[in-house]
């Protein structure tokens, strides 16, 4: 089996790259990539995978050329993404752009499996998830962090988190449509033409090595930021820093994808949540207390203007990932932490570095 990764000079898809060469029982398994290396510090992780015999092929999956310069494979799985949920909006990049990556992308990426009958996973998001019934959950603080608060809480979202059939209905953000209409526009091809595709909304991806931008994951951005003596600043919600996400290490994909590659069509759900759960969420405040017991007391600063498409709890109910593929994270919350801590440890100046 042949498999291909988009963006896999990026931080999720070189981890599940490097996994899936250590650890795959699927015989004559193949792993390639495709990643156009406009991200500082792709390099780095292009370095990774040729020590690992890994190939990459620079290209860009906008361009339909470029697509048809990697030849036939079996398995497309769609790591190639802008990250951020203010993409579009917050000046760094164009609406146009972001439209391009994550959309248009989609389109080649599924013109191309159509053309080699290849199945496709999109690794998708939590922001896929309408905006106005999160931002308006009713939330109370507890242990410096909020969790839903009362018995009447909106259908979809339970106390163990977001489920598949909360509400999508706009707004999601620009960059949450631009997932959600990808997520449509796969399950439409497979159908169409016949070919197999599942859909991961993944919570927020985390681990050592993973580039220090706030978009790309807050986890690793507050952990470098503290190590590094950085600003930092708690945004809405009063100041607080109690709003909540949880967090997943890539390599925990594999062993799910490697069973929906195996699986093809198959009976199981074409959507399910991929994430740490609740027993990974940490609020900001949290994660502050965390670093403070490895790297000592610092100040952070409270902004209560709220910002746009912030939300005070997004964690993702994985129960049905459990149920469907009998797949459950395996890196704890506690590990993911000690991981980048360590990494942090070993670079001078990862955040300037990397963005």
């Amino acid at each position: 089996m042949k498999i291909l990764i988009t963006g896999i000079c990026g931080f999720v898809g070189s981890e599940i790259a490097l996994q899936l060469r250590e650890n795959s029982s699927v015989a004559d398994l193949q792993v390639i990539g495709i990643d156009n290396l406009s991200r500082n510090g792709s390099w780095r992780n292009r370095e990774r995978l040729a020590a690992r015999e890994i190939e990459v092929v620079h290209g860009d999956i906008r361009l339909a050329t470029d697509m048809d310069a990697v030849g036939a494979v079996d398995w497309v799985i769609d790591a190639a993404a802008n990250p951020s949920v203010l993409a579009g909006v917050d000046g760094k990049s164009s609406s146009r752009q972001l439209i391009d990556d994550n959309l248009l992308g989609t389109v080649n990426l599924l013109e191309y499996c159509k053309q080699h009958k290849a199945g496709f996973v999109l690794l998708s998001t939590s922001r896929v998830y309408s905006i106005p019934p999160l931002a308006g959950l009713q939330v109370e603080a507890s242990d410096q962090a909020f969790i839903p608060a009362g018995n009447d809480l909106p259908a979809g979202i339970t106390a163990t988190g977001i489920l598949e059939g909360f509400s999508t209905t706009a707004p999601v953000s620009l960059y949450g449509a631009t997932k959600l209409a990808s997520e449509q526009l796969a399950l439409e091809y497979g159908y169409t033409f016949d070919f197999p595709v599942w859909i991961n909304r993944c919570g927020v991806m985390a681990g050592a090595g993973q580039f220090g931008k706030a978009d790309q994951g807050i986890f690793a951005f507050w952990l470098h930021s503290w190590k590094e003596q950085r600003p930092l600043k708690y945004i809405g919600f009063g100041g607080h820093g109690h709003q909540v996400r949880d967090c997943l290490h890539p390599r925990d994909l594999v062993p799910l994808l490697l069973k929906q590659c195996v699986a093809g069509n198959g009976d199981r759900p074409p959507v399910v949540n991929v994430s740490g759960g609740v027993e990974s969420a940490m609020s900001l405040a949290q994660l502050s207390d965390w670093c403070a017991e490895r790297w000592g007391h610092r100040n952070v600063e409270a902004d209560t203007a709220p910002r746009r498409f912030d939300l005070p709890w997004v964690v993702l109910d994985n129960s049905l990932a459990f149920e469907a593929w009998g797949w459950k994270p395996a890196t704890s919350a506690r590990q993911i932490l000690t991981d980048i801590a360590a990494f942090a440890d070993s670079q001078a100046d990862w955040i300037a570095f990397s963005r």
